[in-house]
């Protein structure tokens, strides 16, 4: 897993006032849990941003006013309709115990099916798992290239070393979908196929006809 690092600073007032004043300054107020105590602090709203609005998942060293904490990111808020984070929960992580993390899913390769015009579609583009924080991977790589037009990825097709993913093994994760091109190229080569039939039975009766005449 990717690490990143991330400085607070203490907040000392918790309540709705307290964090609004927070936001206005460009800080975003957050809770660190999972230890003994729990922590609330502030970030920069910039800083944060950078492992919020990231596609990868990250390991972070939190330091506030010296004091460093190894912790996740659990959960964030976000305002209805600026989209601004307005909150962050940390976990911490602690020795020997599992966390909960959600993986990006990615593909590598060109599947078959597409070559033949057809489509990935990607049903989930983050995948729950749980392991220790040693043991979870940057990602979930995925070689779509055997794929053909109407087979599919499910969980049960994934293994990940050290990891449980959090999901039934019958969810479908990825499929190769047919196109319009692709079925207008079936079309195609169905067409294809019965005009040299047909030719190829108009030869063979034109050979008999030919026959029978020679005969006479």
């Amino acid at each position: 897993m990717k690490t990143a690092s991330l400085s607070g600073s203490p907040r000392e007032n918790v309540g709705k006032k307290a964090a609004s004043s927070s936001r206005k300054s460009g800080s975003v107020p957050g809770v660190l849990y999972g230890g003994q105590d729990q922590t609330h602090f502030t970030v920069e709203e910039n800083s944060i941003n950078k492992l919020v609005f990231n596609p990868d998942v990250f390991y972070i060293e939190l330091d506030i006013d010296g004091k460093k904490v190894n912790c996740i990111l659990q959960d964030v808020q976000f305002h209805p309709v600026t989209d601004r984070i307005v909150h962050i929960d940390l976990l911490e992580v602690l020795p020997g115990k599992e966390v909960r993390v959600n993986l990006p899913l990615r593909s590598e390769g060109t599947a078959k099916g597409v070559m033949n015009g057809g489509r990935i579609a990607t049903l989930f583009r983050r995948v729950p798992v749980k392991g220790l924080i040693d043991k979870i991977p940057e990602s979930i790589t995925v070689d779509i290239s055997p794929l053909t037009i109407g087979s599919t990825i499910r969980v049960r097709d994934l293994n990940i070393e050290g990891c449980t993913i959090l999901l039934n093994e019958s969810v479908l994760l990825l499929s190769c979908k047919r196109t319009r091109l692709a079925v207008a190229d079936e079309d195609e080569e169905a067409g294809a196929e019965d005009g040299a039939e047909s030719a190829k039975e108009g030869s063979e009766e034109g050979s008999e006809e030919g026959s029978e005449g020679g005969d006479a």
